[in-house]
């Protein structure tokens, strides 16, 4: 009997190390764009390693949804891939909370089409004519163009307007003052873009260029109709020679310190920056990464 009192008691006292050890771990919310959440993801299977006593839980739902969370103060880190609006700062600073902004990379806003498309670049004047309001070109024929397996109507992909990505491709497309074409098919999520345009051959479609597979084919862009085009990639989207280069953001409520402050400074280190490389996006800085 006395055995059994005593196993029971150390069991007790296992489970109740165990649970003030998981207690003792610093949790850390981060919350927000689609584009970055598989490099956040990352980011947070990997830090326990670098500091066991923080947890970092990611969830996606785009760049709005993070923001959301800053303003309303219910996460630490909120993702983007667009800057705050000057009225979403002044809202989370009426909440009590102040956002700060780091740009924790660089990426290519890939345009994808089907393989058998035979287009290989297109001019921001083309895609504008495609995605705008009052579409100047509806079927492929008018490109000059046939895509075997398809009837000529341009099939056009596009991401939920909670999306960073959607409101930079907007913005820098379309303009500031642009809009959206009717009829458009709106992905809730990056991958979901790929998966529709890889699997129709009239369509044409946006997203990160880490979520590229090799069953699309990704348009060389260029400035102007005629012009060189610039091919996305790593290094095009680094130096901004890319027409639809963007930066990547994350949002703190002030200036980041403690657990925050460590995670944060992690991120922007080769170690970290590494793992944003790896997952196809471009560094904020020269970095030097092993095998």
């Amino acid at each position: 009997m006395n055995s059994k009192l005593l196993l029971a008691g150390s069991l007790l006292a296992a489970v109740s190390l165990l649970t003030s050890a998981a207690q003792a771990r610093e949790l850390i919310q981060n919350k927000g764009s689609d584009t970055l959440v598989n490099v956040a993801q990352a980011w947070a299977e990997a830090y326990p390693e670098v500091n066991p006593d923080v947890a970092v839980a990611v969830s996606g739902g785009g760049s709005g949804t993070g923001i959301a969370a800053m303003i309303n103060g219910t996460v630490d880190i909120a993702n983007a891939s667009r800057k705050m609006k000057d009225k979403e700062v002044k809202l989370a600073d009426e909440h009590g909370h102040h956002p700060v902004e780091h740009v924790v990379g660089y990426d290519a806003l890939a345009v994808f089409i089907h393989p058998d498309n035979p287009i290989k670049s297109m001019s921001l004047e083309q895609l504008k004519d495609i995605y705008g309001r009052d579409p100047k070109v509806r079927k492929w024929s008018e490109m000059g163009i046939t895509v075997p397996g398809c009837d000529d109507e341009i099939v056009v992909v596009s991401r939920q307007n909670n999306s960073g990505t959607y409101a930079y491709f907007k913005d820098t497309v379309l303009g500031k003052k642009g809009k959206y074409r009717q009829g458009t098919l709106d992905m809730h999520g990056s991958k979901d873009v790929v998966d529709l345009v890889e699997n129709t051959p009239c369509a044409i479609g946006y997203s990160g260029l880490a979520y590229a597979t090799d069953h699309v084919k990704m348009v060389c862009i260029a400035t102007e109709t005629g012009g060189d085009c610039v091919n996305p990639s790593v290094k095009t989207a680094s130096d901004r020679s890319y027409p639809i280069a963007r930066p990547l953001f994350m949002y703190t409520n002030g200036e980041p310190e403690g657990a925050i402050k460590g995670y944060m400074d992690w991120i922007l280190s080769d170690a970290g920056q590494c793992i944003l490389l790896n997952k196809g996006y471009a560094p904020v800085k020269d970095v030097t990464c092993g095998n």
